[in-house]
């Protein structure tokens, strides 16, 4: 059971892209953040009274921290999510995204003296490389010429966001467990996703929205984050954060292949190639010998 939990987490976590890639164009960047965690944070307070029998006290200490974490892991980067998907392809944007647990494997080594092998240096140009790959579309000249697009900025802009979340969460999880960490960086997350959301005339858009546009935010919210934080960290306690995280190179191929049958997105050769890349780089940087960080998604 526990191995098909964390199956079904990384299908949930690939989902994501799809669900943000169908609200696209329908509901405004800022008011889907804003749903996606107001829906998460309804329910993981929920799940932390539930595990810890009540909310713990915050320490003033704790609130920086706190406030830290929902501005990098919740407010930016969902901020940079949505509005890379109004641009991007679904399965594009799991790729670039994938690289997350490379570049914290990097910061880790340089801010924390985590050790730094030679396979995870080479994943890690490997997988920068199969990044680079996707956002060019295979085209590396073009990126001297002409850039990258507002998708592709956002997309690497969703990456420095969770980077910095995670490295930040070595620091807020030696007071508060994990749950209730992600609870709390919700929370603040939410209240800060809040203002653009009004500025973005959240309140009149609200009675336009489809059953199928709820629908892709309550996934977002309650399978994408809720569900899928529960049943990784189950997973963890269950048989250790290597085997676990094992699971989460399954999130771009699962993105990619329900971007396939859902979305109708083309399997270009870029695509191909850099996927290549970015899983052999993964491979390299999450090898048995060092536990793997959960993505955001």
């Amino acid at each position: 059971m526990t191995f098909i939990k964390l199956f079904l987490t990384a299908f949930f976590w690939g989902g994501t892209f799809i669900a943000g890639k169908k609200i696209a164009g329908e509901v405004a960047p800022q008011c889907a953040a804003f749903l996606r965690f107001a829906i998460a944070s309804f329910f993981l307070v929920i799940l932390t009274i539930r595990l810890e029998g009540r909310l713990p006290r915050i320490k003033p200490a704790q609130v920086f921290w706190i406030l830290l974490s929902g501005l990098t892991g919740i407010f930016a980067y969902n901020l940079f999510f949505f509005t890379g998907l109004t641009h991007i392809n679904a399965n594009r944007a799991s790729l670039i995204i994938a690289t997350n647990p490379i570049f914290i494997s990097l910061f880790a080594a340089l801010l924390f003296k985590e050790s730094l092998t030679a396979g995870k240096i080479m994943g890690l140009l490997l997988s920068v490389t199969g990044a680079v790959t996707v956002i060019s579309n295979g085209h590396l000249s073009s990126l001297f010429h002409s850039g990258t697009g507002p998708g592709e900025l956002a997309i690497l802009g969703c990456v420095v966001s969770w980077v910095s979340y995670s490295l930040l969460g070595k620091q807020v999880m030696k007071t508060l467990s994990p749950v209730a960490a992600v609870c709390y960086a919700s929370v603040a997350g939410t209240v800060m996703l809040f203002f653009p959301a009004l500025s973005s005339g959240l309140f009149q858009a609200v009675p336009l929205y489809t059953a199928e546009n709820w629908w892709a935010l309550f996934y977002l919210g309650f399978f994408g984050t809720v569900l899928g934080f529960f049943w990784y960290y189950q997973g963890i306690q269950k048989i250790g954060p290597t085997k676990a995280g094992v699971f989460i190179n399954f999130v771009p191929v699962s993105a990619i292949v329900l971007s396939f049958l859902i979305l109708d997105e083309p399997l270009t050769p870029a695509i191909v190639a850099g996927a290549a890349l970015v899983f052999s780089g993964i491979y390299l940087t999450t090898r048995p010998d060092r536990a793997l960080a959960a993505p955001s998604t």
